[in-house]
């Protein structure tokens, strides 16, 4: 089955390649044969209008930025989410103090109808918690630093291929989706690969090295600098039925070292896997505004909410490729209602159920356990009071619930999230920008050691800020 996954990948390749070939030369042959039946005036003017002139080439460039004071109720910076990328709170909070993307697309157009496209992301700060000065060089840390998130090329209009129709190459975020409140990306293929795309369906190849690079000295934190993982990618969105639209996702996923895995997970761990996505797109489910519901599921390398790809996929207590029978059921539902003039709403609902996944086998030395689960819930809302076109109230109330069953211990542990904000902003919509968030959020965390040590142990605690975004 291993065996017959990996094969897909060259076969999948060579495929494509002659596909492309054939249609390229045969698309060559008619040509010729059209220039040769062409008269000398006609061949002449064909010449002189080159096909390769450029008719329109534009820049375009678009960013975000978050940056965001926020304090303990000691006073202090912190480098915690909450555990809001687990789904335990909803709150005002990140561990980023600062973050900048920017995006550079450049759109050319060619005499002969060809279309190019490049696409440029750059990030900045994503993950680091300091509030820095300017002592001279500013980021000493692992997280945060510039990198290039995305750099790839699109080229469409081809003669040989349907109208609609482009194929791409490079490293990119493919098909993401992220939950309103929870803001956390369930669904990307993130890595370097290729891919053919029409009318919103597509196939492709994306791949990514886990822990590339990465100077460790125990086995399982040394896997993945050349432990190549694949997912060959099949999607096709916007099909309109009952009163909305359906997108389809399948990633058949598989390991390229599988010796190097099993090395370090042992004799069971995944080296191949699928997952599956099915979203309905409507209005507010019924009502003024938009919404998004999503049922996914995936084993093995997959189990990571099924349609999650990316080199954390690979990585010891984040992926899932420790455990070749592990696997998740994920639910999400979320959207905006637009209540009246005054008043909107963000909503999100989340269900995660896995089995055998995270980090259940530490070392190859140590047994794979039976039937070990997690279960996650998050319950979040969030309306906001329009006072003006330039200030809102927004108001976030969550409950989180976390149940997971190792071996023969089993912890269940609630989190509660209440908020307050003030938004001074251009445009007092929901999602009116820029803005400047000044925020007061109450945690509760009901295990037995609360926050941690960072916060004397304490299951309630307050965090206090105020977050400037802009999107451009």
């Amino acid at each position: 089955m291993k065996q017959g996954f990996f094969k897909l990948l060259p076969l999948a390749g060579a495929v494509s390649a002659i596909a492309f070939a054939t249609q390229g030369f045969a698309a060559q042959a008619v040509e010729e044969q059209a220039v040769e039946e062409s008269t000398t005036e006609e061949v002449i003017e064909e010449v002189v209008a080159n096909p390769t002139d450029i008719l329109t080439d534009g820049w375009t460039i678009n960013g975000y930025v978050r940056t965001g004071w926020r304090i303990t109720e000691k006073g202090v910076s912190t480098d915690t989410d909450f555990g809001k990328a687990n789904y335990a709170t909803a709150g005002t909070t990140a561990s980023s103090a600062n973050q900048v993307e920017f995006v550079i697309g450049k759109m050319t157009e060619f005499q002969n109808g060809v279309w190019s496209e490049l696409g440029v992301r750059a990030e900045y700060g994503n993950g680091n918690s300091y509030f820095y000065s300017s002592p001279g060089s500013e980021n000493t840390h692992d997280d945060g630093q510039f990198e290039v998130k995305e750099a790839f090329m699109k080229i469409g209009g081809l003669s040989y291929l349907p109208e609609d129709a482009h194929v791409w190459a490079g490293r990119r975020y493919l098909n993401r989706a992220a939950g309103a409140l929870s803001g956390e990306f369930w669904k990307q293929s993130s890595g370097v690969g290729f891919g053919y795309e029409q009318n919103r369906s597509g196939v492709a190849v994306v791949s990514a090295d886990p822990g590339a690079g990465d100077q460790k000295e125990t086995v399982e934190e040394k896997v993945g600098d050349r432990a190549t993982m694949h997912s060959i990618d099949f999607y096709s969105y916007g099909h309109e039925a009952l009163g909305g639209s359906f997108d389809y996702d399948l990633k058949v996923m598989m390991q390229g070292n599988k010796s190097e895995f099993e090395t370090a997970y042992g004799d069971n761990a995944a080296t191949n896997g699928l997952g599956a996505a099915i979203t309905y797109n409507r209005d507010y489910y019924g009502m003024d505004g938009w919404s998004s519901t999503a049922l996914a599921y995936g084993n093995g390398m997959a189990a990571n909410r099924g349609v999650n790809f990316g080199s954390w996929s690979g990585q010891a207590g984040l992926g899932a490729a420790d455990n070749e029978d592990g696997s998740t059921v994920f639910f999400t539902s979320y959207g905006v209602m637009n209540i009246n003039p005054l008043w909107q709403m963000a909503s999100e609902v989340t269900y995660l159920h896995g089995k055998n996944i995270w980090g259940l086998t530490e070392n190859a030395d140590t047994p794979v356990k039976e039937a070990e689960t997690v279960d996650r819930l998050l319950l979040a809302v969030r309306p906001t009071r329009r006072i003006n076109d330039n200030f809102r109230w927004e108001f976030t109330a969550a409950y989180g619930y976390d149940k997971s069953n190792w071996g023969a211990e089993t912890t269940t542990t609630d989190y509660y999230t209440a908020e307050v904000a003030g938004v001074i902003t251009v445009n007092a919509d929901y999602f009116g920008r820029p803005q400047i968030k000044p925020f007061v959020t109450y945690l509760y965390n009901s295990a037995e050691n609360g926050w941690g040590e960072n916060f004397d142990n304490d299951k309630g605690v307050f965090q206090i800020g105020v977050e400037a975004e802009i999107w451009f």
